[in-house]
C-alpha cells in the first residue's frame, strides 16, 4: 500500500520548491501517493509588520497563489504539473516577478500543462481568495499559525518541513523519506531545528 503524502507550497518559496522536489525524487524510489494543496505565504504573512521589501514580494505571490487556488477546486489533477512548469521557471530558470507580477511566467506555465489562458485572470482578481484562504487554513489545521512552506503530512502527521538546502536524489532521497516517515509515525515527535548556514541550490 502506498504511503500518503499531503504536500501543502507556495509556489515562490524556494525552501519550498527544493522539499518539492526531494518528494519527487522519493516517486521514483518509493511507493507513495503525494496530494498537492496551495498554501500561500501571502495569506500568512497577511496583515503582519514586516519589512518593506518582504511586504512588496508577498504582494507578487497573490498571483501565484490565486491561481493555483483555482486549479486545485477545478483541475486537481493539473495541479503538481502546474507547480512544476511555474517553479522551474521561478527557481531554476532565476525568473522573478516582473513589474510585480509573475503573470508572464503564470500564462507560460498554464500553457505548457494545457490549461485555459482565462486562468490568469484569477491573478490579479480576488474571487479566488476565500478559497485559497481555505486550502490555507487546512494546512495551519495540521501544524498551528506559527509556521511558514512547505508543510508536509507523513501518513497522519503534518509538520513545518522539512527545509533543506539540496535536493537528494535517488536513493538517498528514498532512504531521507523513510527515516522521515518514520520519525513522523512517533506520536510525541514535535520538532527539529538548528539555523540555517547555507543558501539553497536548485541543481
Amino acid at each position: 500500500m502506498a504511503d500518503k503524502v499531503t504536500f501543502w507550497f507556495d509556489t515562490t518559496c524556494p525552501f519550498c520548491w527544493i522539499t518539492s522536489r526531494w518528494i519527487k525524487e522519493v516517486e521514483k524510489v518509493r511507493d507513495i501517493e503525494v496530494q498537492w494543496v496551495p498554501m500561500s505565504l501571502s495569506v500568512l504573512n497577511d496583515g503582519r509588520d514586516l519589512p518593506a521589501d518582504y511586504l512588496e514580494r508577498m504582494k507578487s505571490a497573490w498571483g501565484p497563489a490565486r491561481v493555483f487556488a483555482a486549479v486545485a477546486t477545478d483541475h486537481a489533477d493539473k495541479l503538481g504539473d502546474l507547480y512544476t512548469a511555474m517553479g522551474t521557471r521561478i527557481h531554476n530558470d532565476g525568473r522573478g516577478a516582473t513589474d510585480g507580477s509573475y503573470n508572464e511566467i503564470i500564462a507560460e506555465a498554464l500553457e505548457e500543462v494545457g490549461l485555459d489562458a482565462p486562468l490568469l485572470e484569477v491573478a490579479d482578481s480576488t474571487k479566488w481568495d476565500d478559497a485559497l484562504r481555505a486550502f490555507h487554513q487546512t494546512a495551519m489545521d495540521e501544524v498551528g499559525d506559527e509556521v511558514g512552506t512547505p508543510v508536509v503530512k507523513l501518513g497522519d502527521t503534518a509538520f513545518f518541513g522539512p527545509v533543506l538546502t539540496r535536493i537528494p536524489r535517488g536513493e538517498e532521497a528514498g532512504e531521507l523519506f523513510d527515516a522521515s516517515f518514520k520519525l513522523a509515525s512517533y506520536p510525541h515527535f514535535f520538532e527539529i531545528k538548528r539555523s540555517r548556514t547555507e543558501s539553497p541550490e536548485f541543481n
